[in-house]
């Protein structure tokens, strides 16, 4: 950094970087690719160090039991209180070989088959929410489109009663933050976290009741059968999937075709020529989309084992952080990084 330069703000609380985060990355990719936050957490910029660490199991942890940065555990003063038992957690928050055995045997349950299966379903959804915009007369993209839509599709998929998809949006609304990684968390915050998954299990543990042998052709169904060398889902895994399903799936969908819609009509030459042919570029816009303006801008794993990334030392305990939408724009990695190319066709993105 030369003396005439202004030293570089990163904090992701800040309104103002959330609303436009990427000059700040920029920076941090090119002047600064560890950096070493006010929390004193390391937080990594670059590609090759972001991957590095989300892929590396050995050194690195997603299990927040394995945490020894403060703040980032639960309150210990609302431990005692907790609803949620730890061994509830989805197995997107576990490590191998946990996490490798239960992704096989969710995996059984998505297969490309059955994902095909419900494109007709998801095109009527579509359409049912269109036909509604222009009735309408006007649209909010968000509100009239990318927020209703994923809620009813994984209702469908998990057989919840239509009647029942406000209790999921929001719940989904409290449980999207658990997707960042967390500095530090309020014990109010916290304990809405517990209840809405707490909530969310007793409703699959009643549905499921209600089913007793009916199996309707839907993912829950394909869930409760799903079978590997005679190991299968218990019951507290299926209900952690399906909560986790509700998690992952909602607010990054959502993000993402919001983010979509903006850079496209941000971007009208890219909009032409995604128009010009549709179903050859729509798989290279997603893949843009989520390169350029991630739905998930951060995440963070906790440190296990000493280890180097970056040139710089991680202890065991250090909770660090890889910033995928600075990782997205390495101009190492990726040419013309800042402009949005749909017809760029790269999938070695951290997103």
């Amino acid at each position: 950094m030369t003396t005439d330069q202004q030293p570089i703000v990163f904090n992701p609380l800040d309104p103002a970087f959330r609303e436009n985060p990427y000059p700040v990355y920029s920076r941090l990719v090119r002047e600064d690719p560890v950096h070493i936050t006010p929390f004193g957490i390391k937080a990594f910029s670059r590609l090759t160090d972001a991957t590095a660490i989300l892929r590396d199991h050995k050194h690195f942890s997603s299990d927040s039991r394995n945490a020894g940065l403060e703040g980032v555990q639960q309150d210990p003063n609302s431990g005692g209180d907790s609803i949620v038992n730890e061994e509830d957690r989805p197995f997107l928050f576990m490590d191998p070989p946990d996490h490798t055995r239960l992704r096989r045997l969710v995996n059984q349950a998505f297969t490309p088959r059955a994902l095909e299966s419900m494109r007709p379903r998801i095109q009527q959804l579509v359409d049912e929410l269109l036909d509604a915009i222009e009735e309408k007369g006007e649209m909010d993209a968000i509100a009239d489109l990318a927020y209703p839509l994923p809620v009813s599709v994984i209702c469908e998929m998990l057989g919840v009663p239509h009647e029942d998809e406000p209790l999921f949006r929001v719940w989904s609304r409290v449980l999207a933050s658990s997707l960042d990684p967390d500095i530090t968390v309020a014990p109010e915050v916290q304990k809405a976290r517990e209840q809405a998954v707490f909530d969310s299990r007793e409703y699959f543990r009643e549905l499921i009741a209600r089913r007793g042998d009916d199996r309707p052709p839907d993912i829950l169904s394909a869930l409760l059968t799903a079978e590997e060398e005679g190991d299968k889902l218990s019951e507290r895994e299926l209900l952690s999937t399906c909560t986790m399903i509700l998690i992952a799936g909602h607010e990054t969908t959502v993000n993402l075709i919001g983010n979509g819609i903006l850079q496209l009509l941000r971007h009208p030459d890219q909009l032409a020529k995604f128009q010009e042919r549709p179903e050859v570029l729509a798989p290279h816009v997603v893949e843009e989309v989520l390169r350029f303006d991630p739905p998930v801008q951060f995440d963070g794993r906790n440190c296990i084992k000493q280890t180097e990334v970056g040139g710089v030392t991680i202890a065991p305990g250090e909770f660090v952080m890889t910033l995928i939408g600075a990782a997205n724009r390495d101009p190492e990695h990726f040419e013309d990084p800042d402009t949005f190319d749909v017809t760029r066709g790269e999938r070695d993105s951290a997103a």
